[in-house]
């Protein structure tokens, strides 16, 4: 059993690791509940060796073998993944085995599709035993197997996007959950902010569990709040606008300021003299640009203040002003003119790059910038803007690799089914939903977790996460790597 030592402090740092809540302060000193099972998440996040585990198991509890942990779990409880319940001194999964993929997802053919999703199929520990559903379907004449299992994989992480142009850190900036860190900031995508969650060194990292269970919720449709830094607050969840520093964002730029300016310069000629879009990557001005002189402009003799890239196009400095710069007014983009160019009269307009924060100028006789009120003739340009961009989301992909110990529950000859999923004579799916299979050696793939059934992931305190897998075959190409036959069962008899 789980046991307090004099070294224990009662910080209440296992109190909110342990996955089963079997331990709780109660007048400032620890307890421990009858529904411990032993996962052994407390002792790993004691600073102080304040808890100790014997082998003593619990009366009437069975141990689990769907993992290494080995929970012993009692009746009515259910061991620190959740995934399996003793009931009656029978261990039982506790969601129903769901045999259908989403609808729409994937395609009628033959091998394409799933028989039946791995969700709440079971799990086979250790993995040289056959998967715990290999099922078989006729389809047009054609044999076909699905083996499925949930799979626990140490090597698994979630990339997040975030359609935002906010600020939120520099690529390599650590992310924070509950004071650990559990992942990092990568690089930009167009138009997005990209977050790395997991992976094989943080899941064994002292923050292990917090990141598994931040892997899994993610993947689940779940909201989280993280910390860039411990700076950047960001609330997120698959399919909504993320919410950072207390904002909602509300839509994702049109592209850079380069880019806005190319699709627009007619617009924006026929509107203003002169239009500055403001962005932290490249900052646009259509006069000087290649796309204004393609309408016919000339320079207006307006300097950004930025650096300059190439004709038109300026470096905007990152920070946590207007488009993800340092620029925190529209007027700041303006850094002068060329008084041997520029004429007074001429009317600035000054917008970023989702058209939602924007400002017009005019240049004073004595080559004073002043802001004027905006006019319906320049306001054309942000609606237009603002009316091309897209809403801002949050996106989930779970990233795993199968091309481990897993493989022994599907075949004799691992590296078969390796070679049949890369040659396409064998279709992975995750939860009944498509991959993309990173090439090269193993089973890498990506998913998007909104295709996969719900609840589909889960995580063991090993730690790691959960996946449904399922493969997808023709019998004769199962028969080939040397596949469980004995195990086939007819998928007829189990969507009874």
């Amino acid at each position: 059993m789980i046991l307090v030592t004099e070294k224990c402090k009662n910080c209440g740092l296992c109190v909110k690791n342990c996955p089963v809540n079997a331990l709780c302060l109660e007048n400032k000193q620890l307890q421990v509940k009858n529904i411990c099972v032993q996962c052994g998440v407390c002792i790993r996040v004691c600073p102080r060796e304040g808890i100790s585990r014997t082998d003593e198991k619990p009366e009437n509890a069975v141990i689990c073998s769907n993992c290494p942990v080995q929970c012993r779990i009692i009746p009515g409880a259910t061991g620190a993944c959740k995934r399996f319940l003793n009931v009656d001194g029978e261990l039982r999964r506790t969601i129903e085995h769901v045999l259908e993929p989403k609808a729409g997802i994937l395609p009628e053919e033959k091998i394409r599709r799933p028989i039946i999703t791995a969700v709440g199929g079971g799990s086979n520990y250790p993995c040289s035993l056959p998967a715990p559903h290999i099922v078989r379907e006729n389809r047009d004449g054609v044999d076909v197997i699905t083996v499925v299992t949930e799979a626990p994989l140490s090597y698994s992480g979630v990339t997040v996007k975030l359609d935002t142009n906010t600020y939120i850190g520099e690529e390599g900036d650590k992310v924070y959950r509950d004071g650990k860190v559990i992942g990092m900031v990568t690089t930009e995508e167009y138009g997005s902010k990209m977050l790395s969650i997991g992976g094989a060194n943080r899941l064994t990292s002292d923050g292990g569990f917090i990141t598994a269970r931040t892997i899994v919720e993610l993947a689940n449709g779940q909201e989280v709040e993280v910390s860039v830094d411990k700076k950047y607050k960001i609330i997120m969840q698959a399919g909504k606008a993320p919410i950072i520093n207390g904002v909602q964002e509300k839509k994702m730029r049109i592209g850079c300021g380069s880019a806005t300016v190319g699709l627009f310069a007619a617009l924006m000629k026929e509107c203003v003299d002169e239009c500055i879009v403001i962005d932290h990557h490249v900052i646009g001005l259509v006069t000087e640009h290649l796309a204004g002189a393609a309408v016919g402009l000339n320079w207006s003799g307006v300097i950004p203040n930025a650096a300059k890239s190439s004709r038109g196009r300026y470096f905007g400095e990152h920070g946590g002003g207007i488009g993800g710069t340092t620029l925190m007014s529209c007027r700041e983009a303006i850094k002068g003119v060329d008084r041997s160019v520029a004429r007074p009269g001429i009317r600035i307009l000054v917008v970023n790059t989702t058209g939602e924060i924007y400002a017009l100028f005019e240049l004073q006789p004595g080559y004073e910038i002043q802001e004027i009120p905006m006019t319906e003739q320049a306001l054309r340009v942000p609606r237009a803007i603002n009316e091309t961009c897209e809403e801002s989301r949050c996106s989930v992909m779970y990233i795993g690799g199968t091309g481990g110990s897993a493989r022994g529950g599907v075949c004799k000859k691992p590296l078969a089914i390796t070679q049949a999923v890369h040659s396409g004579k064998a279709v992975l799916t995750i939860g009944g939903a498509p991959v993309y299979i990173l090439p090269g050696g193993g089973i890498n793939f990506i998913v998007d977790t909104e295709q996969v059934v719900a609840n589909g992931f889960s995580w063991v305190p090993t730690p790691a996460t959960v996946a449904p897998v399922e493969y997808t075959m023709r019998l004769s190409d199962y028969e080939f790597i040397e596949g469980h036959v004995d195990q086939v069962k007819d998928a007829a008899i189990l969507k009874q």
